[in-house]
C-alpha cells in the first residue's frame, strides 16, 4: 500500500486536495480516497505530502514562552482568593491588577518593563496570554493601580476578616525605600534604611498576621519618626477592623513608653517589644531582680520590677548570640590592636618619629572611633610614647 497526496480539478473551484491510497487486489492496482485535505493551509498539505514521500519534516516553532513559575504563582493566588478581592468593575482592569501582583513575584520590573512583559508581541512569560490581556501599555497599569489604590481599605478589611481576631498577636513593622525621581509628593530626607542619606524616601508601615502573612500597609512621608506612625494602626485595628483586643508586636524603636502610654494603653491593647539597654542595665543592678543565676538550668526566665507595674518582663539568654557577639568583638579587638601598634611604631622609629602628646592622641582616636572599642583599652599618651593594653 501507498498513500499520497493528489490535487484533482474541480471545474469553476480550486481543486480538491485528497489524501489517497493505492493498493493491490489480486493482479490489480486500485486506489481508494481516505480524506479531503481542501480545508488544509498549503503548508500543512505540502509538509504530509513530503512526509509521505519519506522526507525530513522540520517543524517549524514560532515562539514558546515561559510557564512554570506563571502557573504556580496564578495558580496560588487563584487559590487563595486574590481575584475576588480585586474590584471586578472594571473587568479589564480588574486583570490588569492582579498582572501587576503575579508579574511582582515571576519577574519584578518597573511598570514600562512589565508592560513589555504582558504584551503580546514582547512577551517575557505567558501570564498575559493567560490572562487574555493582548497589547499591554504602561498607562493601563498605572490605571490599575489607581484602583488597587482606591480599593485597598476595602482590601485590607477583607484580609482582616480573614486572618485576625480578637486577642491574636499583630505584627507592625516598618521599612523606607529611596526614590531617584522628584515628584513624589511624600518623599522626604529621613533616616534611610538602604544607607542612601544622599536620596529622598517613603517610609512604610506592615500589618501582618501571627503567622506572617500581611493585612494592612500604610506609606509615610520619608522623614516619619517610627513611633509616629504606631497611632494610625492602632486606630486601623480598632476602627476599620473592628478589633476590641489584640497583642501588637513591635520593636524596641517603636513601642516606646511614651506610645505605649499615649497610644495602646488607652485603646486597650496589649503589646510586645524590647527593653533598650540601659533599662537591662538597671535590672542588672546588683540587687535587681535580673540576676545571671536565673540562667544556671534555663535560657529563659520571667521576672518582676516595681518600675514595670502589671508588666511581664521575659528575659532570654541566647548561647549562639553570645558566642557571636564574642567572635565579632574578639575580630574588633584584634583589628584595632593592629592598627595602634602601627601607631605605636611611628612613635618609636627612629627616622622622623611621631611627636606630640595631641597629634598621638589624634591618631589614637580615629581607630578607637572607628570600631567603638575605646572602652576597651588602657592608654597611656605622652610626647613621645604610646602604651596601650586591653
Amino acid at each position: 500500500m501507498l498513500m499520497y497526496v493528489t490535487r484533482v480539478p474541480n471545474r469553476g473551484s480550486p481543486p480538491a486536495v485528497l489524501l489517497r491510497e493505492s493498493y493491490r487486489d489480486g493482479g490489480e492496482v486500485k486506489t481508494r480516497t481516505l480524506t479531503n485535505l481542501s480545508a488544509w493551509p498549503e503548508a500543512k498539505v505540502e509538509a504530509l505530502r513530503r512526509a509521505l514521500k519519506g522526507a525530513l519534516v522540520v517543524a517549524a516553532i514560532e515562539r514558546a514562552l515561559p510557564h512554570g513559575h506563571v502557573a504556580a504563582a496564578l495558580g496560588t493566588a487563584r487559590r487563595l482568593g486574590l481575584e475576588r478581592l480585586v474590584p471586578r468593575r472594571h473587568e479589564r482592569l480588574a486583570r490588569l491588577a492582579l498582572a501587576l501582583i503575579v508579574a511582582r513575584i515571576v519577574e519584578p520590573a518597573a511598570k514600562l518593563a512589565t508592560a513589555r512583559q504582558l504584551s503580546d508581541a514582547t512577551a517575557a512569560h505567558s501570564l498575559g496570554a493567560v490572562l487574555g490581556l493582548g497589547a499591554v501599555d504602561e498607562d493601563e497599569l498605572y490605571a490599575a493601580l489607581d484602583l488597587l489604590g482606591a480599593a485597598q481599605p476595602k482590601i485590607e478589611t477583607a484580609l482582616a476578616r480573614r486572618h485576625l481576631k480578637d486577642r491574636c498577636l499583630v505584627l507592625y513593622g516598618l521599612t523606607s525605600s529611596y526614590l531617584e525621581g522628584r515628584r513624589c509628593e511624600v518623599a522626604r530626607f529621613g533616616y534611610s534604611r538602604d544607607g542612601r542619606r544622599d536620596k529622598l524616601q517613603i517610609v512604610f508601615g506592615l500589618l501582618c498576621a501571627g503567622n506572617g502573612c500581611p493585612v494592612g500597609v500604610q506609606v509615610f512621608e520619608g522623614d516619619t519618626a517610627d513611633p509616629r506612625t504606631l497611632a494610625s494602626q492602632v486606630d486601623k485595628l480598632k476602627q476599620r477592623f473592628g478589633l476590641d483586643r489584640v497583642v501588637l508586636v513591635g520593636n524596641r524603636g517603636m513601642l516606646t513608653s511614651a506610645r505605649i502610654e499615649a497610644d495602646l494603653k488607652p485603646a486597650g491593647l496589649d503589646w510586645i517589644t524590647a527593653l533598650r539597654a540601659p533599662a537591662i542595665q538597671a535590672l542588672l543592678a546588683e540587687d535587681g531582680p535580673l540576676q545571671l543565676s536565673l540562667f544556671d538550668q534555663r535560657d529563659m526566665a520571667e521576672i518582676a520590677s516595681p518600675d514595670y507595674p502589671g508588666e511581664r518582663l521575659v528575659v532570654c539568654k541566647n548561647p549562639d548570640l553570645a558566642a557571636e557577639r564574642r567572635r565579632k568583638r574578639e575580630d574588633l579587638l584584634a583589628a584595632t590592636e593592629k592598627e595602634l601598634a602601627r601607631i605605636k611604631a611611628a612613635v618609636e622609629r627612629d627616622r622622623r618619629p611621631l611627636r606630640g602628646r595631641d597629634a598621638i592622641a589624634l591618631k589614637v582616636g580615629a581607630v578607637l572611633g572607628r570600631r567603638k572599642m575605646a572602652k576597651h583599652f588602657g592608654l597611656t599618651i605622652t610626647d613621645t610614647a604610646l602604651a596601650f593594653a586591653r
